[in-house]
């Protein structure tokens, strides 16, 4: 399944660049692993992604920590890889 989800540009970019791996989210669309994601950028004083960036690429979710003490109720970690490389190509994990 292909979910849309909006997402500041303050944590956008750091997703975007690999130092932000994960997403945590309240789990009230059943995310699965294998489901995938676009982030839809809103708008973040002071950040600009889109001057940054030209294709935000989807990502794939690998791996769901639930039901975790230090995660509120109905809220989820999702680790998240993207499916393309920076440079358009597919990623070998996704393949």
């Amino acid at each position: 399944m292909q979910h849309n989800l909006k997402i500041k540009q303050c944590y956008l970019m750091h997703i975007l660049d690999g130092t932000k791996t994960f997403e945590v989210r309240e789990n009230d669309r059943d995310f699965q692993v294998g489901d995938t994601i676009n982030f839809l950028p809103i708008i973040d004083d002071d950040y600009d992604v889109y001057e940054n960036f030209n294709a935000i690429p989807k990502y794939l979710i690998k791996y769901i920590l639930s039901d975790f003490h230090g995660l509120q109720k109905n809220f989820i970690c999702m680790a998240i890889t993207p499916l393309e490389s920076k440079y358009g190509l597919p990623n070998p994990v996704s393949a």
